[in-house]
C-alpha cells in the first residue's frame, strides 16, 4: 500500500492540519449516524496536537466517543498512564463533554477477567471507527504491537476487540486493540515526529518480517488507506 505522506516545517503547523482532517471525520461521522468514535495512541508525541483539536469548537463533541488504541496496564494515578494523558490535554475545554472509554480495567495485571471488561466495553462503541490516530517507536512498534511480544501473532490475526500484551520493550503489561480493529476505521493516521523515526519509517516500508517491525503488518494491509503526519 501507498503511504500518504504528509510533511510539516514543525509541530503546530502538524497539529493545525492534522486536526483539521480528523474533524472533517468525525464530522462525516457525526452527519451519518449522529456519533462519532476517534482512537488515540500515547506518548509524548500527540500532545500537542490534542491540545489543539481539544481547542476546537466546530464538532459535537457531545456527540464524540474517544478511546485509546492501547494503554500501559496502570491506573490513571501514574504518570504512565494514557488515559490520564488524553484527560490532561484533550479532553479540555470544547473537547471536555466527549465520552471517553479507558481500555485500563482494573487489577494490578491485564489477566482474562480484566481484559474481558475492557473488551465488553469496547463492544458498546460504533463500528467502523470514524478515525484511528496510530504512533510508532524507534523500535518498529506501533499500538502495542512490540517485537518480541508473547502475544504479538494473536494480536496483530485475533478478530477480537482487545488483548493484554508483555513485551521487553512495552515496560508494564499493556492491552492492545487487535490489528484488525485497528483497521476497521474509515480514516487511519500514522503520526511521527523527528528524524529518527523517519528513518524508521523508511525502513519500515522495505521488505521484512513483520514481526522485527510490527508497523509493517499496518503499513502493507490493504484494507484502509495510511495517511502519515510527520515533522522534524
Amino acid at each position: 500500500m501507498t503511504v500518504e505522506r504528509n510533511v510539516f516545517s514543525n509541530k503546530d503547523k502538524l497539529a493545525e492540519a492534522l486536526a483539521d482532517a480528523v474533524l472533517d471525520a468525525l464530522n462525516a461521522g457525526l452527519d451519518e449516524r449522529g456519533r462519532a468514535v476517534l482512537a488515540v495512541s500515547g506518548g509524548s508525541t500527540p500532545k500537542r496536537f490534542f491540545e489543539v483539536l481539544a481547542a476546537r469548537d466546530d464538532v459535537d463533541w457531545e456527540n464524540v466517543i474517544i478511546t485509546l488504541v492501547d494503554e500501559r496496564w496502570v491506573d490513571e494515578s501514574s504518570d504512565r498512564s494514557n488515559a490520564a494523558l488524553v484527560k490532561d490535554h484533550l479532553l479540555a475545554g470544547p473537547a471536555a463533554v466527549a465520552q471517553f472509554v479507558p481500555l485500563y480495567a482494573g487489577g494490578e495485571t491485564p489477566d482474562a477477567e480484566a481484559i474481558a471488561r475492557t473488551n465488553a466495553r469496547l463492544a458498546e462503541l460504533p463500528r467502523p471507527f470514524d478515525v484511528v490516530i496510530l504512533g510508532m517507536g524507534n523500535d518498529g512498534h506501533t499500538a502495542s504491537f512490540f517485537p518480541g511480544g508473547d502475544t504479538l501473532e494473536a494480536a496483530l490475526g485475533d478478530d477480537g476487540p482487545a488483548l493484554a500484551i508483555r513485551a521487553p520493550g512495552a515496560g508494564e503489561p499493556r492491552v492492545t486493540l487487535t490489528l484488525p480493529r485497528v483497521l476497521d476505521t474509515r480514516a487511519l493516521y500514522l503520526h511521527i515526529e523527528g528524524d529518527e523515526k523517519a528513518r524508521t519509517l523508511d525502513k519500515a516500508l522495505e521488505t521484512g518480517p513483520v514481526a522485527d517491525m510490527p508497523v509493517r503488518a499496518v503499513l502493507s494491509q490493504g484494507h484502509v488507506p495510511v495517511s502519515l503526519y510527520w515533522c522534524p
